[in-house]
């Protein structure tokens, strides 16, 4: 018979549920993740302030036209690109808090600048090196996360900050509606310089990061010497091995996560729908009135602030991460199909079927995302966790230059049969994943055990 003493012992003790404000105090109690929120809090303020009214501003108050806009828009995305490598390599090599600061403090002076931009020159100059920064002190930041947060909380900092920024950007949009209302140049210019310096004030909150952040210390190729001047043989032997180990961790190296970003650059294309294919589709092809555009922004940034963290939820799991994006893939097709589907219907049930659609996709954007994170740190070497963060940013970037060009070419120009060929797109990109996340589970210790 049991005694009294163990039968308590074996009974198993339920914590109560937290509650909304007690889970953001258990975040915000962590030092890093502190920091980074209240950077992205301010920086993302004013970045919501440039993105509305940088268009307009472009066409509007400089002259741009149309075409020259969505040139320097379109170079502005290609620097990016590019520096979203550079960013994650440098930090491996240099301080990546440091590194974060910096450049976050020049795309915030840059953006700045815009306030004195007069014509389509100085203007692309501008959006070059602004975006250029940006993708530098965005994958630097990537690789902090990476290195700052136990595997198991990684992806849940990206889906709080993630969640932080949409909040921001909302803000940031309302007070932009002070320069859209007086419609002026001076409003614009002081507007867009206010925003720049916001941004470039956000970054403050980083020198608070320590360098347990940091890449760690690597040895170096020269000749190590002993007391006496002569060359240690063995120190230098050490040193060249860690360095050739350092090359072979390369992740050019690496064709499982090179497929991997490749197919998250695919799938990640869906930002393009929403942001291009929807209102083209809206405008041109439906009875749906052109401020749907705007409610559908409302539903997206609502739904991601409510929902982004509790699906991130266990997708650092590599099985988890996979299914999660399987599912996204198919959310995505159906998106696509119902999309297609409002063309020609009455005005209200035009509304109410894209409506559904946007919801849809949004989930689809939400569980994407959470997945993508959970494999593009769960995949990566740790010891080149920049590296492989910049690469998978990259893809992301490369992403994002081509969803204007496929999104016109199937869904705007074929209409319900293009809409069936970018869901399937998006669906195959999303099987692929999940094969990819299911093998590399199967060949892990951790995950054979899952």
């Amino acid at each position: 018979m049991l005694s009294s003493e163990s039968a308590t012992d074996e009974i198993p003790v339920v914590e109560p549920k937290k509650g909304l404000f007690a889970r953001i105090a258990d975040d915000l109690s962590d030092p890093v993740l502190r920091a980074l929120v209240s950077a992205t809090a301010v920086s993302r303020i004013g970045r919501g302030v440039f993105l509305a009214v940088t268009v307009l501003f472009f066409t509007q108050i400089i002259g741009l036209s149309g075409g020259e806009a969505a040139v320097v828009l379109a170079v502005s995305s290609g620097c990016g690109a590019v520096a979203s490598f550079l960013g994650g390599w440098l930090a491996d090599h240099w301080s990546a808090r440091r590194l974060t600061f910096g450049f976050e403090v020049l795309a915030g002076l840059m953006l700045a600048a815009y306030a004195f931009v007069g014509d389509f020159v100085s203007a692309l100059v501008l959006a070059s090196l602004s975006g250029f920064f940006d993708s530098i002190a965005y994958s630097a930041r990537a690789a902090i996360i990476a290195r700052g947060f136990a595997s198991e909380r990684r992806v849940h900092a990206r889906a709080v900050l993630r969640t932080v920024t949409n909040v921001s950007i909302a803000v940031g949009s309302g007070f932009a509606a002070i320069a859209l209302a007086l419609g002026t140049a001076e409003a614009y210019r002081l507007v867009i310089a206010a925003a720049g310096l916001l941004c470039a004030f956000g970054s403050l909150p980083l020198l608070r990061l320590t360098a347990a952040v940091d890449a760690p210390s690597r040895s170096r190729l020269a000749p190590v010497r002993t007391e006496t001047g002569s060359i240690d043989v063995e120190a230098a032997a050490s040193a060249a091995a860690e360095h050739s180990d350092w090359r072979r961790r390369s992740p050019w190296r690496d064709q499982r996560y090179l497929l991997m970003c490749a197919l998250s650059a695919i799938f990640g294309m869906q930002f393009g729908v929403a942001e291009l294919g929807v209102p083209l589709w809206i405008t041109q092809s439906t009875t749906a009135p052109e401020v749907l555009v705007s409610v559908i922004l409302i539903v997206n940034t609502t739904l991601v602030v409510i929902f982004q963290v509790p699906a991130s939820r266990g997708t650092h799991d590599l099985r988890v991460a996979g299914k999660v994006t399987l599912i996204a893939g198919w959310l995505m097709l159906v998106a696509c199909v119902v999309y297609a589907l409002a063309a020609g219907l009455p005005t209200w049930f035009a509304i109410a079927v894209i409506l559904v659609a946007a919801v849809a996709h949004t989930f689809a954007e939400i569980l994407s995302q959470a997945g993508s994170w959970g494999l593009s740190f769960e995949l990566a070497d740790p010891v080149r966790a920049g590296a492989y963060q910049g690469v998978f940013g990259m893809g992301f970037s490369l992403g994002a230059l081509a969803a204007p060009i496929i999104v016109n070419a199937t869904a705007i120009s074929l209409g319900l049969i293009g809409w069936v060929i970018l869901g399937g797109i998006f669906l195959a990109a999303a099987v692929g994943i999940w094969l990819i996340a299911r093998r590399a589970a199967a060949a892990s210790p951790v995950g054979s055990a899952i």
